[in-house]
């Protein structure tokens, strides 16, 4: 998603944080890390007891030690131990004494049998806690375990209570880039009234009821900016509400957002998930390049004059940042127009996770599109269609072919679609605004005049497209919108039965399989209804590795993940930083390089996000690209012939725009430091280009691996031998003169010094 970043307003640089983690062995902490870790967008480091000492299990000083080393260099810090009590949270609370440094906890709250059965099976643990000892273990911590307050010193607490408020969790930090902070307070906290599993969950405690994260204020503001202090006094006045008794029976999707409060008071005390709310990005302010100013005022303005329309509904304008010139410019304007702010507020978020990133439940959701309604092209447009999967294409296809600018089209979004099930959005309105920019079409040539007319019919439709909605709810029997609502937790429920959220490391990625299989038999009848079976584009059947790469790269792009194609659309601006600047592509040493020698050749075509968009058309600039590569290649070689190098594509890239790797072969970096980074280079994950060509040139697209193979044992590339962490892997590579194997020997995978022999 794109941003309006304001270089006037906040912070220059963002604080270190610090994340406790919190949860029993097998709750994934260790996978936490690494998942965070794999991203570019901060220095972490990662604390854990059982390697602190050389490899080997430490204790507790260590651990401050190391932590405190690492805050006081200004780099991340998350603390991967079980942190399961108060007094083993608090020495290291008391580490980010200070406004300098955020202090955060991610709760891991699994369930007690998944944390066991985990356990049980793991083999190799760094801890050595395996095998059978490991269920007494997790049964004996777990009765101690007191879930972490804001009270202690906390800024930000995350819950998760299910492998998908994992993923979120993950996806949340791995896009926290070096100038970003969090927002305060609690999220997703887990709700009083669940039902308490029998058997072996009897002895957990009743989990504390959940905080209200929505905007109190009486002045407009973000949704996210609440004190420490404010939120803290809600969850005290949330802890005297009293618990129901264990045998209830009452399943924790009924209870859904009963806990969330609502944006300040009305007289019939509608909460925030009863009233229909329109998440809205700022239209046209970003990559058509409308005035930010002028564009502010056309907001408040239109939604001055609907807020006073919607008696029961809200409006929320959504940017990633609090940086956000947009949302700076709206605040002050509304603030003066004195707008209510339980009818209009703003929240910083990515819009396609706004209930489970945020705890901000919104019914609909507007998607600034393109005039051909498609998905790609970046921004919001790409996120939406992304996030809410083939179900939303085929569903805006039957409402309309194309959109004129200053319109709006009504899609309602299937109950198949994962936005409905994850986030409970059930229509998403497409608008077209203004186009300011030249490359675009459509493009208004600066007349302002007419651009503005453009902008503000645009917001009516919109406005008057989410009227008509709350109109129709309106008009809908009780019951039904409450089953509606219920339908949406139970697929959501179901769905998380059925989808892997992220890919595990070491031989945790076999007994998360082992559990996955379970539960994928268990809800077996419920599968055709997640479009496990669906047609491409052209209406041909996608083979299941196809399908799962698919879902891999259903994501919104992170603010961080942009940086690569902002460098292609803009080489200019940052032509301090590139080794080479053509009119097809640039030429970049990456940030975090994996090796000695490590450079991009970055595609700038608009639209090429990844190899899974690369088609017959692309196939000149595929080779134009493996030929500026194997020009630095060479030229590398002849600075150091001990080197040796190999070209290629990721299958899942982590940042947007299409870019080649070219990687030395000694990996010989401080910035290789997990399983995911080494498998992201040597396994089938990563595809040579001259075989991506080979398979454009006879097949018209390339074969995309599963990212399950970053969960890979680690393997040397040269002789294949297995060893157990990243330490010792690099110990070895480091003198090991194996030959490559055959395959990569073959085909021109490796670029060698001249006259070198294949070896």
């Amino acid at each position: 998603m794109d941003m309006d970043v304001d270089e006037t307003s906040g912070p220059k640089e963002g604080k270190p944080v610090l994340v406790i983690l919190v949860g029993a062995p097998g709750s994934g902490k260790s996978t936490f890390c690494e998942e965070v870790m794999r991203s570019p967008t901060r220095p972490w480091v990662r604390v854990c007891q059982d390697t602190i000492g050389n490899g080997k299990a430490g204790n507790k000083a260590q651990c401050l030690s190391s932590a405190a080393r690492a805050l006081k260099d200004g780099k991340s810090v998350f603390i991967d131990r079980c942190n399961l009590d108060r007094e083993q949270r608090s020495d290291f609370l008391k580490l980010g004494d200070g406004p300098q440094i955020d202090i955060h906890a991610v709760v891991l709250d699994l369930p007690a049998k998944l944390c066991i059965s985990r356990s049980v099976k793991r083999t190799g643990h760094e801890g050595n806690l395996q095998g059978g000892k490991a269920a007494a273990v997790v049964n004996r911590m777990l009765q101690k375990k007191e879930l972490p307050k804001l009270s202690e010193g906390f800024n930000r607490i995350t819950f998760c209570q299910s492998e998908n408020n994992v993923k979120d969790a993950i996806n949340t930090y791995s896009a926290l880039g070096p100038l970003d902070n969090l927002p305060h307070g609690c999220f997703g906290q887990k709700n009083p009234d669940s039902k308490i599993q029998v058997g072996i969950m009897k002895f957990l405690k009743k989990a504390e009821v959940p905080v209200n994260a929505a905007p109190r204020e009486n002045a407009i503001g973000d949704s996210t900016s609440q004190t420490p202090a404010q939120i803290d006094s809600h969850c005290k006045d949330m802890e005297k509400v009293p618990s129901i008794p264990d045998n209830t029976n009452i399943e924790s999707k009924d209870l859904e957002g009963q806990a969330v409060g609502s944006v300040g008071s009305h007289d019939n005390q509608v909460s925030l998930d009863d009233t229909p709310t329109l998440a809205f990005p700022s239209i046209s302010t970003s990559d058509f390049q409308f005035n930010h100013e002028k564009a502010a005022d056309i907001i408040v303005e239109k939604v001055a004059e609907f807020s006073n329309k919607l008696v029961n509904a809200r409006l929320v304008l959504v940017d990633l940042t609090h940086k956000s010139k947009i949302l700076s410019l709206v605040k002050a304007k509304a603030a003066e127009k004195s707008i209510d702010t339980q009818k209009f507020f703003t929240h910083v978020g990515d819009i396609t996770h706004l209930y489970s990133a945020g705890g901000l439940r919104c019914n609909v959701i507007a998607n600034a599109a393109n005039w051909r309604l498609k998905p790609g092209g970046g921004g919001v447009n790409a996120a939406i269609f992304n996030a809410a999967g083939p179900e939303l294409e085929s569903a805006t296809k039957e409402k309309a072919k194309s959109l004129s600018p200053g319109n709006a089209v009504v899609v309602p979004l299937p109950s198949s679609s994962p936005l409905f099930t994850r986030e409970g959005v059930t229509h998403v309105i497409h608008v077209l605004g203004p186009n300011m920019n030249p490359q675009r079409p459509n493009y208004l040539n600066n007349d302002y005049n007419k651009g503005c007319k453009i902008l503000r019919d645009a917001y009516a439709s919109l406005f008057e497209g989410f009227a008509s909605i709350v109109r129709n709810q309106a008009e809908q029997p009780r019951g039904k919108k409450e089953n509606l609502g219920k339908k949406s937790l139970e697929l959501q429920d179901q769905s998380d039965c059925t989808r892997n959220p992220f890919a595990n490391n070491d031989q945790k990625s076999k007994r998360d399989a082992d559990h996955g299989s379970e539960k994928s038999k268990k809800y077996k009848g419920t599968l055709d209804g997640f479009g496990l079976t669906f047609t491409d584009s052209r209406d041909k059947k996608v083979d299941s590795e196809r399908r799962r790469t698919d879902e891999s790269m259903s994501k919104a792009w992170g603010s961080w993940a942009q940086a690569l194609h902002q460098i292609a659309m803009h080489p200019e601006k940052h032509k301090d930083d590139l080794l080479e600047i053509s009119e097809d592509v640039v030429v970049l040493n990456d940030l975090y390089p994996k090796a000695q020698k490590h450079v991009l050749v970055l595609a700038r075509t608009e639209g090429l996000d990844s190899l899974a968009n690369v088609q017959n058309e692309h196939l000149q600039l595929l080779k134009k690209m493996h030929a500026v590569g194997l020009k630095w290649a060479e030229k590398f070689l002849q600075e150091s012939a001990s080197l040796v190098f190999r070209l290629g594509y990721h299958s899942v890239p982590s940042m947007r725009q299409l870019h080649l790797h070219v990687i030395s072969q000694d990996f010989d970096s401080k910035h290789l430091n997990n399983k995911k980074h080494w498998n992201s280079f040597n396994s089938d994950f990563f595809r040579d280009s001259v075989d991506v060509i080979d398979e454009i040139t006879n097949h018209g697209k390339a074969t995309l691996k599963d990212d399950k193979l970053l969960s890979m044992e680690l393997r040397c590339h040269r002789c294949r031998s297995a060893h157990p962490n990243i330490p010792r892997l690099k110990s070895h590579i480091s003198s090991c003169q194996a030959p490559f194997p055959a395959y990569l020997l073959q085909n021109g995978r490796l670029v060698l010094p001249p006259g070198a022999a294949m070896a």
